[in-house]
């Protein structure tokens, strides 16, 4: 898959979750409950215990009917790894020259991690194919709002802070994407076993998502 066609469909779903796994077994069985609702993107945040494993049982499990993608790399060397593990994209929490460098090399969609307008046009400046807006629970919609004035051509998704009572408002906004966490996926509800509710809260989630594009 191409970089434009991930963007693309990354786009065009519009969400993705990001999860942080308890267990292998258990963000297996998370992801599972997520795609029956209808959500189609997955991050995996390098915080899930052996994450590239989990991310390589996955991508043989869906392939290219979900979208892939790992998180929370903190390390140059995680970028090599998402990428031998089956990602199409990966995302930074935050913005550094050596990890950016090793992201933009893999080819993969990059998202890196920044919150001030300085740090945003950095993470741009060092290959950020859409910047992650991080904690988003720190600014709301109204700070993308801001942002798109003075930078209307940089694509930004918000994580943290996203949840299904507010997600039409960042599309308001003008956000490229969200990242959705525990409003999406409780890991507690996974530790419980309570999938199904998983799955429904998926779906509402998804519908949100829908409903909130067609009015923006």
């Amino acid at each position: 898959m191409s970089k434009e066609h991930t963007l693309s469909r990354i786009r065009e779903i519009g969400l993705l979750s990001v999860l942080r796994g308890p267990s292998p077994e258990l963000t297996i069985k998370m992801v599972d409950a997520l795609v029956a609702g209808g959500v189609l993107g997955i991050e995996i945040t390098y915080t899930t215990p052996n994450a590239p494993q989990v991310v390589k049982k996955l991508d043989d499990k869906y392939g290219d009917h979900i979208l892939l993608g790992m998180g929370t790399l903190t390390k140059p060397e995680h970028a090599t790894q998402a990428k031998e593990a089956g990602a199409r994209f990966i995302v930074s929490p935050h913005c550094e020259a050596e990890l950016a460098n090793a992201m933009d090399a893999t080819g993969l969609v990059v998202m890196i991690g920044a919150l001030t307008p300085s740090e945003i046009v950095q993470a741009r400046s060092l290959g950020a194919d859409v910047v992650k807006i991080f904690p988003g629970s720190l600014v709301g919609p109204g700070y993308i709002k801001a942002l798109r004035g003075p930078f209307p051509d940089i694509p930004v998704m918000p994580t943290g802070g996203v949840n299904i009572d507010n997600v039409a408002d960042w599309f308001a906004a003008g956000v490229f994407a969200v990242g959705a966490g525990s409003a999406l996926c409780p890991g507690a509800w996974a530790k419980e076993g309570r999938f199904n509710e998983i799955t429904e809260r998926a779906n509402a989630f998804v519908m949100e998502v829908k409903k909130a594009r067609t009015v923006s």
